[in-house]
């Protein structure tokens, strides 16, 4: 390849990471947190919690066990939405303390994922509930303090309409402690929480855990409004923003932990998590798809591949950009309890990601797309 345009993708390299570091909303510091509220935080509110749940017999008594902790002096309400399951999953629900397992019927045409359990979960609340907390059966509130920081954060200064907490994935196998930390590092370089919470970028949410209001659901029309989104979290945070509402996006804290307890033995299966959904938030076009491959090869490879150039300039530019890719990934390595090591593995674990979202391409056009628990999710349309 000749030098100069060598030293083209050299400085194109070393640019994207100094704008990454700079000009993307400092995402990379992990700066939003989700805090401890004041005791007596949450009196006189109603909470109904509505957990999805799709054969999840092993999991939702932890899930179901870990909100009735909730130290929360308001009205906590817990539904479960059974998701035709075949195991057990509603007598455990039950047993760990649910208030109401409905049991969802077949969705009907047009609806995608959990978003039909979601809505019939919603529908069976009767009251008249301040708040609404989506969560998942795998989701674990290991803080009794999260209901309420989750209030307080929603009132905080001119208040929220939507707070969302990207739970602490499971970092315990070698494939996790590799793969897991880049899953979150990237979803906020997307989504720069600092951008989401004051509204200069695109809205955002995690939906392991979502607290939004009653009255701001129903101003969207409801879960409807989002029926036939396959990233459903990041599709209700859009309809929020654009009905003129707020939206919060951060982690949790030690004093408010939230995590997954769903594990990844091996990387086969964060391959599959990836490539479920990640075609679709290309919205499934092939132009995309090769702005990505393009960008992410440029991104993260190219650093590397510039160490074996004979030119002096080239070589500084891509040493530059992986060393501040590290130090960026750091921080989320840190979070994680990953080894530090692992901090400067990001350009292999991108070819990874890269691996997985072009696996999702396939199976979308091969009529297997968002493929999960029995179900096609991502249809050709």
């Amino acid at each position: 390849m000749p030098i100069h345009i060598v030293r083209i993708i050299a400085a194109a390299t070393a640019a994207i990471w100094i704008c990454l570091a700079v000009f993307r909303g400092f995402f990379w510091r992990l700066r939003e947190r989700l805090h401890a509220a004041p005791d007596a935080t949450g009196g006189g509110v109603a909470v109904t919690v509505v957990i999805s749940a799709r054969d999840e017999a092993e999991l939702i008594g932890t899930a179901v066990r870990s909100l009735r902790s909730q130290r929360f002096p308001g009205a906590l309400r817990v539904i479960v939405a059974d998701d035709e399951s075949s195991d057990s999953t509603a007598e455990q629900a039950l047993a760990a303390g649910a208030d109401q397992v409905i049991r969802v019927a077949a969705r009907p045409p047009g609806w995608k994922g959990k978003l039909w359990a979601v809505s019939r979960g919603i529908a069976a609340e009767t009251g008249a509930a301040d708040y609404f907390l989506l969560t998942d059966a795998d989701i674990e509130y290991v803080s009794g303090d999260v209901l309420a920081a989750l209030i307080a954060r929603m009132e905080t200064g001119p208040g929220f309409d939507l707070v969302s907490v990207m739970v602490r994935l499971s970092c315990q196998s070698l494939p996790e402690k590799l793969l897991i930390p880049a899953f979150v590092f990237f979803f906020f370089m997307l989504y720069p929480p600092g951008w989401v919470s004051n509204g200069r970028g695109a809205a955002a949410a995690a939906g392991g855990c979502m607290l939004i209001r009653r009255t701001t659901l129903e101003k969207i029309g409801g879960i409807e409004a989002i029926r036939d989104a396959l990233i459903d979290d990041c599709a209700l945070a859009q309809r929020v923003k654009a009905a003129g509402g707020r939206v919060w996006l951060g982690l949790s804290d030690e004093e408010t932990e939230v995590r997954s307890t769903r594990t990844y033995g091996h990387a086969a299966e964060i391959r599959t998590m990836i490539s479920r959904a990640a075609f679709s938030q290309l919205r499934h076009s092939v132009f995309l798809l090769a702005g990505t491959v393009a960008g992410m090869l440029l991104t993260y490879v190219a650093p590397v591949a510039l160490l074996f150039s004979r030119d002096v300039f080239s070589v500084a530019c891509g040493a530059g950009a992986w060393l501040l890719c590290s130090a960026m990934f750091l921080p989320m390595v840190r979070y994680y309890r990953a080894p530090l090591w692992t901090a400067v593995s990001l350009p292999a674990v991108a070819l990874f990601y890269l691996a997985a979202t072009l696996e999702s391409a396939v199976n979308y056009w091969s009529g297997r797309g968002g493929a999960w628990k029995g179900r096609v999710q991502d249809e050709i349309t």
